[in-house]
């Protein structure tokens, strides 16, 4: 589809899922020699992670590696309201760990800059943070990205577990607003 229409905003291709496949296999190739000799957990940052952590996990090939999903809310609308709010927190021993956040977007910091205090205080080994997306020019937070898969402009997209008020996260591609 070239063009879709969620609620009231129209929105048209912006990056086709070919593109999306290709750099997260960069990624996870990058990420199987970083941590060939760890054990590290993943943590998808639900909703909008859940795509981008199922495709980068399946082509981890590390034995030891697990992956455990945080629930975290920020955004309503088309709109970051600036809070953080912790919907479904850890269950997996952090301690002496390399921890591996995984992120559908980096866009503000605050969301990472959130999960890291409270990452921090369970003492893992080292903590290393993967984005499918950052919008460097939306940043308030300074927070260092280990693993970037594509940086974007400061538009409102959806698709490919990014959202529009619950809708869009199933679309393959990602999907940019069309100024109207």
């Amino acid at each position: 589809m070239k063009q879709v229409k969620i609620h009231d905003k129209s929105f048209e291709l912006y990056i086709p899922y070919e593109k999306i496949r290709s750099v997260i296999e960069k990624m996870a190739e990058k990420m199987n020699t970083d941590f060939a000799d760890k054990d590290p957990l993943f943590v998808c940052i639900l909703n909008g992670s859940f795509m981008f952590a199922a495709e980068l996990f399946k082509r981890i090939e590390l034995m030891k590696a697990q992956i455990t999903f945080v629930k975290l809310a920020s955004y309503h609308g088309d709109k970051t309201t600036g809070e953080v709010k912790q919907l479904i927190g850890f269950n997996e021993k952090v301690e002496g760990r390399t921890v591996v956040i995984l992120e559908d977007i980096v866009d503000t910091g605050i969301t990472i800059d959130n999960i890291l205090v409270q990452l921090r205080a369970m003492k893992p080994a080292e903590i290393k943070i993967a984005t499918l997306l950052l919008k460097p020019d939306a940043l308030q937070k300074e927070v260092q990205l280990d693993y970037v898969g594509i940086k974007i402009p400061n538009d409102f997209i959806v698709g490919y577990g990014l959202d529009y008020n619950g809708l869009g996260r199933n679309l393959i591609n990602i999907y940019t607003v069309v100024n109207e």
